[in-house]
């Protein structure tokens, strides 16, 4: 199976409740799309920040964890938004998230979100910490 059927199969809760449909995954790239809704909006019916910062969580996490070894997990140690433009209750925004750094200890995760015309809605840029496998 690959990784974007195993997203689909085993969506993340949080994901799940944003509304995140993932619609491509690799180690090196995830693509995810999401419907401004009016529970994710603060007024005047934008997309809330915390929305936009938890979406771009969600493709950096998913991308660190398709470059983990086997047994490992993460956590988001460090995360930087740069809000650009306004995204209103019913439009769709697609997030793109490509690895800066992918080592052993950390990994470097950028995820630009923009409209369907292309404008650029934020630029998130994260820390993933990578926990090593706990042993008996």
């Amino acid at each position: 199976m690959d990784a974007l059927e195993r997203l689909k199969r085993e969506m993340l809760p949080f994901a799940a409740l944003l509304g995140v449909e993932f619609v491509s995954a690799a180690p090196d790239r995830i693509v995810a799309e999401l419907t401004v809704r009016e529970d994710l909006c603060t007024r005047p019916a934008v997309l809330h920040g915390g929305a936009i910062m938890a979406f771009a969580d969600t493709l950096g996490g998913v991308g660190t964890m398709l470059n983990l070894p086997e047994g490992a997990g993460t956590t988001t140690i460090e995360s930087k938004t740069n809000f650009i433009a306004a995204a209103p209750v019913g439009i769709r925004i697609t997030a793109e998230a490509t690895p800066l750094h992918r080592g052993r200890r950390t990994m470097v995760w950028q995820t630009r979100i923009s409209t369907a015309e292309g404008r650029l809605v934020a630029l998130v840029t994260q820390t993933q910490l990578v926990l090593e496998p706990r042993t008996a």
